[in-house]
């Protein structure tokens, strides 16, 4: 029988290789699996990892895709640096995305474009007041995170259909859920002509710029993660967990509720029940494979966009199903997930 015999000491070469050598895997499984289909794996793969570059209007939604993905993985590294579990970024990306609408569908054609200003402020504000709710009750009853903030994402779509369903539902929409179109005031800039990449993008990166400094080379950072993995050495050098625990899930639900905010008064121009993408749930994968770090969730953020144009290609061009973004998603995690383990681990004979 094989056992896991941890190792004395990681690999530091291949904490960094770990997530290309997920990505070979994946590829594979991936070839395999079109074979399997009855498709050409070559033209299936290209799909992936052609057609989002091959333009410079492809490079632009690819990095479009990106940028909520990024931002939201960079609240979750946080999140799970501090040993924190928020598994409910995509209902507070659609919170985000429900607060900025609110402010968007009270504007008019005369009214300043700073009101841009205030459309984000909702969202980030929006998505913070979804996370404080896990918070407080993991604060005051001890409830589980994963749990309270996964379970908040039903009620959150419940809220977003409830809305355009209903008190926000265009009235001259020939009844399609969805609110009216925002007017152009209420758009997000866009850095080129004729392309949908808008300032969010500068956004993201700023983010992740934010967040290596906090981490890396502050005292606040330092003590935010030292709070959340060692609470009894954290309340021992005088940091609180509690205030790593707000921190972190305030910080968390407000780079989520951007991210929706960005959405909405972006590439999509309204509110419609079609908004929550999954780019929540995804974005944990973006995380993990950028080794919680902002460089790598950067990296990180544009393979995943890769994986949901690639989807979509591979949907109207070769028929295969919908479902196939989340399959290479689902292989890319479990890829990672082994090839971290056997970096920690060696497999032993034991008779």
């Amino acid at each position: 029988m094989f056992r896991l015999e941890a190792r004395a000491e990681p690999s530091r070469l291949w904490s960094y290789a770990s997530p290309l050598l997920a990505l070979l895997v994946t590829v594979l499984l991936g070839v395999a699996m079109f074979a399997a289909l009855g498709k050409n794996p070559l033209a299936a793969l290209q799909m992936f990892f052609w057609e989002p570059i091959r333009s410079g209007y492809a490079l632009g939604e690819l990095v479009v895709k990106a940028t909520p993905l990024l931002l939201i993985a960079l609240g979750l590294a946080l999140c799970f640096r501090s040993n924190v579990w928020n598994i409910g970024a995509e209902g507070q990306y659609i919170l985000g995305a429900m607060a900025a609408s609110g402010v968007a569908l009270l504007a008019n054609p005369d009214s300043s474009r700073w009101i841009v200003l205030p459309i984000l402020l909702a969202g980030v504000l929006g998505g913070m007041l979804w996370a404080g709710v896990t918070a407080l009750l993991r604060d005051r009853f001890n409830a589980s995170e994963i749990l309270v903030s996964l379970m908040l994402v039903y009620v959150a779509t419940l809220l977003l259909g409830y809305m355009v369903y209903g008190p926000w539902k265009d009235p001259a929409g020939y009844n399609f859920p969805q609110t009216k179109t925002f007017e152009l005031v209420t758009r997000i800039p866009r850095l080129f002509e004729g392309s949908r990449l808008s300032m969010g993008v500068l956004l993201a990166l700023v983010g992740a710029g934010a967040l290596w400094v906090f981490l890396f080379r502050t005292r606040a950072g330092f003590a935010q993660q030292v709070g959340g993995v060692a609470p009894a050495a954290a309340r021992y050098a005088g940091y609180s967990s509690r205030r790593a625990l707000w921190l972190a899930l305030l910080v968390s639900g407000g780079a989520a509720g951007l991210a929706g905010a960005l959405e909405v008064a972006g590439p999509i121009g309204q509110l419609t029940p079609y908004v929550p993408a999954g780019y929540g749930f995804a974005a944990i994968i973006v995380a993990f494979v950028g080794r919680l770090h902002p460089v790598g969730m950067v990296f990180s953020s544009v393979l995943m966009s890769m994986f949901y144009i690639g989807g979509e290609l591979a949907q109207s061009r070769l028929g295969l199903p919908k479902a196939l973004t989340g399959v290479f998603q689902g292989l890319l995690l479990f890829s990672l997930l082994a090839c971290d383990t056997l970096m920690l681990y060696r497999l032993r004979w034991r008779k």
